[in-house]
């Protein structure tokens, strides 16, 4: 598995402009083609946060669920210990709304594509780990997408500091949680999820600092993909 530690500096003084601040992610990494019965698999880890995915299809979908010009997607988030709670099922919808923005899902009407996430370990920025390793088990499925994604998070303190990729402490101590699906084309938000209390400032800060880390995971995207096909060469 490789691994890379990202830095990458950004604030906002303002809603246009950029000032001196600094956002860290986590080291990271991924592994692809881990699992043999699924299409595409991969295991995504941010810091202590570890995600397992596997994509199945385009496979037959059940009548009731049929859409006849377009493919279903279906996202299963599996908690480590438990039963899945509805919490899993408001990141389901989240991962599920950013798949469907990025997959051609034109190309296999009448058919179902079912991602499949298990929790390994939770050390915050659950949400945004679930992005990276669906997005990561996707590519290797060679799943015709017209963009990727990646998932960042943002806590914002109580002192008004925001912490990009924070872990599960620095959540329970901050008094909003952001999290945004980039996409890789145009840097736009795909998709957000937030808690908490924040001022309209504040999230143009989060989702400033977001598109600048993005960078960073797609670059390492693009640099593992490479370093896998070299391999096969």
């Amino acid at each position: 598995m490789t691994y890379v530690t990202a830095t990458s500096g950004l604030c906002v003084r303002n809603m246009m402009e950029l000032e001196q601040s600094c956002s860290v992610l986590r080291e990271y990494g991924s592994e692809q083609s881990l699992l043999s019965r699924p299409d595409g698999s991969s295991t995504f880890v941010q810091g202590d946060t570890s995600m397992l995915a596997g994509v199945y299809g385009p496979a037959e979908v059940k009548v009731s669920k049929e859409i006849y010009d377009r493919a279903t997607v279906e996202v299963l988030i599996q908690a480590k210990t438990g039963l899945s709670s509805v919490r899993e099922r408001a990141r389901e919808q989240c991962v599920r709304e950013t798949c469907e923005a990025a997959l051609l899902l034109t190309l296999h009407p009448r058919s179902s594509l079912t991602v499949i996430l298990q929790v390994v370990h939770d050390d915050g920025s659950l949400l945004s780990c679930c992005l990276n390793a669906a997005c990561m088990a996707l590519m290797d499925a060679g799943l015709p997408m017209s963009l990727l994604f990646c998932g960042v998070t943002c806590a914002i303190s109580k002192e008004g500091q925001i912490i990009t990729d924070p872990t599960a402490q620095q959540e329970k101590e901050s008094r909003a949680l952001l999290t945004f699906a980039i996409d890789s084309v145009e840097r736009n938000v795909l998709m957000s999820s937030t808690t908490g209390s924040f001022s309209v400032h504040e999230l143009q800060q989060c989702i400033a600092i977001s598109r600048k880390a993005s960078e960073q995971i797609f670059l390492f995207y693009r640099d593992s993909v490479k370093r896998r096909y070299s391999k096969i060469q």
